[in-house]
């Protein structure tokens, strides 16, 4: 069933709040937000403003073995919109690498379902699509909807303590010991991340989200549940879109900090676009990227249509390039996942040689850190998120996690590295300590 109601853009600024307090209730939550309010020049390649899918009707759950064939297979079989994520992890999949390095949250490798009820909200529009089987649930949810109140979500925190699984000095021998690998001609370019964790906490995860994306309001934004597991993301990345048979890649790379002071704001932002090593970053990532669309784009599309533009967020500027190649319509968009994952920009230059030292130099699993989040459509098209900036928790295990990370090139300091890495941490420690 399906159905569209209009309102006054007041009006959906209250439902999208009412709308994600209502689909708590269940099991499997996947809640997509642009904030379009704030990123106006982020809006060319967007479909929606904010898309919520809740309630399982199919589902699958594995681990990285054959995990894209398995994705495959059921994409195949529901033909219908599937949401879920692809871990970092699925590169054991593509290549012959292993994860070993400690995993506190035990999220599954692969994770999607078929939702029962699914909105799309553009603009002042609401689309509503329902499963028949719960068809006739549709005026009571709008019902329930319209009528809850923010009031009864309540607030559960404990004190949390957070702490670093690298610390700093460690964190400096590991980003030498990445330096010589590049000296030595191993890899051009690595991402290397570090681990922030609380144990023995317990937080609201909806709070938590919402607590994020107000001082973030960043244009991927995710609240996602699936049973005792949680993502609070507040993603400025997309990893992939495909759009009819145009494929859209946006890597980010290249990093400055924000000011309060307009002018010195300016300064920051041109500088960024003006650092060598900032651009070489992007550019090294840009030339994997148009590399890895090759493999199923048709000859000679594959184009990049902005390189190294400066982008600002609430809390950084970025480095954005936007690369765009054409597929043809029978290609598998499966295929078309796994011929470019992990990202680029989350691994390095040559990717597997990137990910071997990746694996070997950090000291925690990235599992669903650095994977990505989105949606199938009933037609194969989709879109994802890199997993950047996201609060990960285990409701079970009590345990909360986010990590971050930056580009190692030849040109890197160090301790221009780390204090990058504190900048982008800045927000989600914020919420989590206060």
């Amino acid at each position: 069933m399906r159905t569209t109601q209009v309102y006054t853009f007041e009006r959906i600024r209250k439902f999208k709040k009412q709308l994600l307090d209502w689909a708590q209730q269940f099991e499997e939550v996947v809640w997509l937000e642009s904030n379009p309010e704030n990123n106006k020049e982020h809006q060319k390649h967007y479909n929606y403003d904010a898309v919520l899918a809740v309630d399982a009707f199919t589902s699958i759950k594995t681990d990285f073995t054959d995990g894209f064939e398995k994705l495959k297979e059921y994409q195949n079989y529901s033909k219908d919109w599937i949401f879920g994520y692809l871990s970092y992890d699925l590169k054991n999949d593509v290549e012959n690498l292993i994860s070993q390095n400690f995993d506190g949250l035990g999220f599954p490798d692969l994770c999607f379902f078929q939702p029962k009820k699914l909105f799309l909200i553009k603009g002042n529009q609401v689309e509503i699509q329902y499963l028949n089987v719960v068809s006739d649930e549709i005026e009571d949810d709008l019902f329930d909807i319209k009528n809850k109140s923010e009031a009864a979500r309540g607030t559960v925190f404990s004190d949390i303590k957070i702490k670093l699984r690298t610390h700093k000095d460690e964190y400096f021998d590991k980003v030498t010991t990445m330096l010589e690998h590049i000296h030595r001609g191993d890899i051009y370019e690595a991402n290397f991340c570090q681990e922030f964790y609380a144990e023995n906490t317990q937080i609201n995860p909806l709070e938590t989200y919402q607590k994020l994306n107000n001082i973030s309001k960043s244009p991927f934004a995710t609240f996602l549940k699936l049973e005792d597991k949680f993502v609070l993301s507040a993603s400025p990345e997309r990893y992939l879109k495909k759009n009819d048979t145009t494929v859209i890649s946006q890597p980010i790379k290249g990093t400055a900090k924000r000011a309060l002071n307009p002018l010195e704001d300016v300064v920051l932002k041109t500088n960024l676009s003006k650092d060598s090593k900032e651009r070489s970053e992007n550019v090294m990532i840009v030339d994997l990227v148009r590399n890895d669309l090759s493999k199923t784009a048709t000859k000679g599309s594959v184009k990049v249509e902005e390189l190294c533009g400066i982008y600002s967020f609430n809390q950084v500027h970025h480095m954005i390039s936007t690369v765009v190649s054409s597929v043809n319509e029978q290609t598998n968009p499966i295929d078309i996942l796994k011929s470019t994952f992990p990202m680029g920009s989350m691994t390095g230059a040559p990717k597997i040689s990137a990910m071997k030292i990746i694996e070997q130099l950090e000291k925690t699993k990235r599992g669903i850190y650095s994977g990505a989040i989105g949606y199938f459509t009933p037609k194969g098209d989709f879109d994802f998120n890199v997993v950047i900036r996201s609060i990960l928790y285990n409701a079970s295990t009590r345990y909360v996690s986010y990590s971050v990370g930056g580009a190692i090139t030849s040109k890197s300091d160090p301790l221009k590295e780390y204090e990058e890495c504190l900048v982008k941490a800045k927000a989600m420690r914020e919420v989590l300590e206060n």
